[in-house]
């Protein structure tokens, strides 16, 4: 299945028709052998192994863009940053602001609930090495370009964790009507920008929650919790503030 062509029946619509597409064929062969061959701590789960489509509500004021599932996290439990140790750190986070319903996530049917947020990725299958190619990158943005017109109502403000997501959702906001400054605002930790059109959507950037930036301290749950508290007031959501 191509990602090309546009979705117009909503967003469950668009997870479904993401669940389902074999565009990249190493993505393809990578995801499935995975799924095969299993890590032995997960040895009696049977993965999804397939593309993991974005986990949220449909009337979204905050977006959080990571880069594409984990191998033994997204790709074996069928829903973004579940299972997995950045997504550990990601909903506790989440649950700390106010924003999640509890501050884990290990199974698509643990009961997990976002209040005004959605997570998604502009790769959907989990890459070798967890490095998509650019190819891969642009081959899924069509996805990420239809789920941001079906947000377009309700979003006011999105996260992007990493400079691979900064880098690969930029011109999917544009693609999807929003007005990207130029020069295009660069990736930092901390970063802000207001795109024009639809209202508007401020975007913020935070350093990718990856065991890498996580252990080494460049990433702390504080660090992160204050993005999210900054982001969910830009979306005017409720939110609980540091210290409460």
């Amino acid at each position: 299945m191509s990602a090309a062509r546009p979705s117009r029946a909503g967003l469950p619509e668009l997870d479904r028709r993401v669940a389902g597409c074999r565009a990249c064929p190493r993505l393809v062969d990578w995801r499935e052998e995975v799924a095969r061959t299993k890590r032995a701590a997960f040895a009696d789960w049977t993965y999804w192994g397939r593309p993991v489509p974005g986990f949220g509500p449909a009337d979204a004021r905050l977006l959080i863009v990571g880069l594409a599932p984990a191998a033994h996290g997204g790709n074996r439990t069928g829903r973004m940053f579940t299972g997995d140790r950045s997504g550990d750190v990601l909903y506790q986070a989440l649950y700390d602001v106010g924003l999640a319903s509890q501050p884990t996530s290990v199974s698509a049917g643990d009961g997990l609930e976002l209040y005004g947020v959605r997570v998604t990725a502009p790769v959907h299958c989990a890459p070798p090495a967890n490095r998509p190619t650019p190819e891969e990158r642009d081959t899924c943005r069509p996805w990420l370009v239809q789920e941001l017109r079906l947000l377009r109502p309700t979003l006011r403000a999105v996260v992007v964790l990493g400079a691979f997501g900064w880098q690969a959702a930029l011109p999917a906001f544009a693609e999807a009507g929003w007005a990207v400054p130029r020069p295009r605002p660069a990736f930092a930790h901390g970063a802000r920008a207001v795109l024009e059109g639809h209202d508007g959507l401020e975007l913020f950037g935070c350093f990718h929650v990856s065991q890498r930036n996580t252990f080494t301290g460049r990433l702390t749950p504080d660090m992160l919790r204050d993005v999210l508290r900054t982001a969910a007031q830009a979306a005017g959501l409720p939110h609980r503030e540091e210290g409460r």
